[in-house]
């Protein structure tokens, strides 16, 4: 239980760049009542395939190998959400495995973010002594 009021704490300020009036949490839990906390839904707001399918990849190559299940669903075609589910057995609750998938997602891509943030500057900074040497 504590484990699900920190994942809520840590989703609550997560929020797409909607109207103020429109605005969703990025990352819910659906759970029903009574469920344990080994296996839990979540809804992802404004994600679709792509996220989907990397996140089942990063869970379910736990090392650990304490995922029992993990899938995901687009809801329709015209909506953005997934909902992705997550089966864990052993101490290994539904919410830390997400956790640790995100964190890994995010360390596998942030290698490629800074090289790409490093060759914008290096594009915009050529350009810019282009103009400056044509004046």
């Amino acid at each position: 239980m504590e484990e699900d009021q920190e994942l809520e704490r840590k989703t609550s300020g997560l929020k797409t760049s909607m109207a103020e009036d429109q605005r969703k949490t990025a990352l819910e839990m659906a759970q029903a009542a009574g469920t344990d906390r080994h296996r839990v839904t979540f809804v992802l707001q404004e994600e679709e395939h792509t996220l989907g399918n990397l996140l089942h990849y990063i869970i379910m190559k736990n090392p650990e190998k304490k995922v029992e299940f993990c899938g995901y669903t687009q809801t329709h075609p015209s909506e953005s959400k997934i909902n992705l589910c997550i089966q864990t057995r052993g101490a290994l609750p539904a919410v830390e495995s997400i956790q640790r998938g995100l964190k890994e997602l995010r360390n596998v891509c942030q290698p490629v973010l800074d090289k790409f943030e490093a060759s914008i500057r290096d594009y915009k900074n050529q350009r810019a002594s282009r103009n400056e040497s044509t004046f």
